[in-house]
């Protein structure tokens, strides 16, 4: 065995002091042994097999239903390090903290080592972790979401070089609540939470925080982007990646299926959450998908936002805080099906319609395996990845940017990315609320300065020979009464299939300050009611709106004590644009 993970679990054992430790291997007995263990403890519920199979359902501790930004800490030795948009704690003063929580935390139960790789087994791409667990729960998780047990301990062989995570729910009190990441350690430990994005250390954890510290020092990059594939009626296959912030539909669009008047074409689905990127031999920008599953939010998945996810669902998922009905299936608010007559609500209790309350948690969950996915790529578990010819910036604005519009360059699409934003709108009284900056959707998941990670994008480009065009897509433009003037989910393949055309060096397009914005007549709208003056105002670039939006912009980047002079410059050009 190896002498490195033997000799950190001992350390880990002796601070945490379990009753037992049990090696996770992978196996199918081993995932059914589990299953049944947790079933008998009330950790898990057993839903119906008939109609779900191999499916269970689980709820979390009332105080613990999210993740906890507040909570989160990039821990560097040097503060300026984490930058001014991270948590930041001493590493020292951190692993003195959290081991007072973890000492004792684990008598009376046993620890799981979990063996896992993110991404493919064999890839280039792929890198393994450990994660040591007191939770069936995140045993289970993990098993859908990388993979797991003995193939990764065959990985690393006796490489001391693994990513070392520590979980404990410990007595789930938020108050005694920490998920710290030190990725000068390549070390991740979290305390006191038993939900799924605090404690699926593979994923956030690693595959963003963790791994975007690596990419930087490696020279690659790990970003919070779905992958996904068009295919043309002649079977030539392009891929894109995307970023959003939250409530952007980004599993909406990894999972998209186009209108049916574009015969012959298909979209295949990479990947959902997160994209490993590195520069392959011709030059090209390649990346992976590093999880096996889904850890998707169950509300408002439907048979017309996502009628794959919902298909993916149906067998081998766990449900998280979702409704239980009495037939031992699952509903959701949003879900496109009639609610149950009464039922028991995320917290257990007795439920209706007629309740007042929502009864699945607005964070719900579903985790499930990506090869369940009707739309899942032939190419997902390729080792040296997919070639990417666009990268997509998304966010929720009502005026400001248009449908969609094309980067100048590279320069410039970094500068798109920085400054992508989401509003949010209060429906009581129509008014706009607050813009929330979410860089490349990263805010909440770089673990190291921002400046820093903004030069990274820079320096990429430099290095990438045949780099991705850059685009940003905006589905969420409203009319004066507020209403949604573009159909949004499927219809979405109509930006989309223009976005390929301008990297194939087609589609039409007018230069204007903020970018290539298509022409009137660019985006394919057969089959779909929709008017002149609807492409006009979706197109639309209001010079006054996007000063405005650059005051916002000015104000967010003094943050940044980093800022790449790029990106100043990039402002300030665009300012000088919109002046004519």
């Amino acid at each position: 065995m190896n002498q490195a993970v033997l000799n950190w679990i001992d350390e880990m054992a002796k601070m945490t002091k379990p009753d037992r430790i049990v090696w996770i291997d992978g196996s199918e007995e081993e995932r059914q042994r589990l299953t049944a263990e947790a079933i008998s403890t009330g950790e898990l519920l057993e839903l119906n097999q008939e109609k779900l199979p191999g499916c269970v359902y689980h709820r979390t501790a009332e105080n613990d239903v999210a993740r906890v930004e507040h909570l989160t800490f990039i821990c560097t030795k040097k503060k300026e390090d984490a930058g001014p948009t991270n948590n930041w704690m001493d590493p020292e003063e951190a692993y003195k903290k959290l081991a007072g929580l973890f000492d004792g935390a684990m008598k009376g139960r046993t620890m799981y080592v979990i063996p896992y790789i993110m991404g493919v087994p064999g890839s280039p791409f792929s890198k393994v972790g450990i994660e040591l667990t007191d939770s069936i729960y995140v045993v289970l998780n993990m098993r859908i979401m990388t993979r797991m047990g003995k193939v990764a301990l065959d990985q690393l062989g006796e490489s001391a070089e693994f990513v070392k995570g520590l979980h404990s729910k410990a007595d789930l009190n938020p108050e005694r609540r920490f998920i710290c990441h030190f990725p000068q350690d390549n070390t991740i430990w979290s305390v006191g939470s038993g939900y799924g994005g605090n404690v699926l250390l593979g994923k956030k954890c690693f595959a963003l925080r963790i791994a975007s510290y690596m990419g930087q020092k490696e020279g690659w990059m790990a970003e919070h982007m779905l992958i996904l594939g068009i295919q043309d009626p002649q079977g030539n296959v392009s891929y894109v990646a995307a970023a959003f912030p939250s409530a952007c539909g980004k599993t909406n669009l990894a999972m998209m299926i186009p209108p049916e008047t574009f015969k012959g074409y298909k979209v295949w689905t990479v990947g959902d959450d997160i994209a490993w990127m590195r520069v392959g031999p011709d030059g090209r920008l390649w990346a992976i998908n590093p999880e096996a599953g889904f850890f998707g939010v169950a509300p408002g998945t439907s048979a017309k936002s996502n009628p794959n996810a919902l298909a993916t669902v149906q067998k081998d998922t766990i449900f998280t805080n979702v409704v239980l009905t009495p037939e031992g299936t699952v509903w959701w608010e949003g879900m496109g099906v009639e609610p149950p007559a009464e039922a028991l609500d995320w917290k257990g209790n007795p439920w209706t319609p007629d309740s007042g309350r929502v009864g699945a948690h607005p964070n719900s969950r579903f985790t499930a395996p990506a090869r369940n996915c009707p739309s899942i790529s032939p190419e997902w578990e390729n080792p040296q990845g997919v070639p990417i010819s666009a990268i997509i910036f998304g966010g929720r604005r009502a005026k400001v940017a248009p449908l969609v519009y094309q980067s100048f360059n590279w320069q410039h699409g970094v500068y798109v990315g920085a400054a992508m934003a989401s509003e949010t709108t209060s429906a009581a009284t129509g008014a706009v609320g607050v813009i929330r900056r979410d860089p490349m959707a990263m805010l909440p998941f770089c673990g190291y300065n921002m400046g820093d990670y903004f030069a990274h994008w820079l320096e990429m480009g430099q290095k990438i020979p045949n780099p991705p065009q850059i685009f940003h897509v905006n589905w969420f433009r409203t009319n004066e009464a507020g209403k949604f003037i573009w159909p949004g989910f499927g219809e979405n393949f109509r930006a989309i299939k223009w976005i390929l055309e301008r990297c194939a060096g087609q589609g039409k397009a007018e230069t204007t300050a903020i970018g290539y914005v298509p022409t009137e007549d660019a985006i394919d709208l057969t089959g779909l009611d929709i008017t002149k003056e609807t492409m006009h105002s979706l197109l639309e670039v209001d010079p006054e709106a996007w000063q405005n939006d650059i005051a916002n912009q000015k104000e967010f980047f003094t943050k940044f004590d980093r800022l790449p002079q790029a990106i100043e410059d990039e402002l300030v050009s665009l300012e000088k644009r919109l002046q004519g």
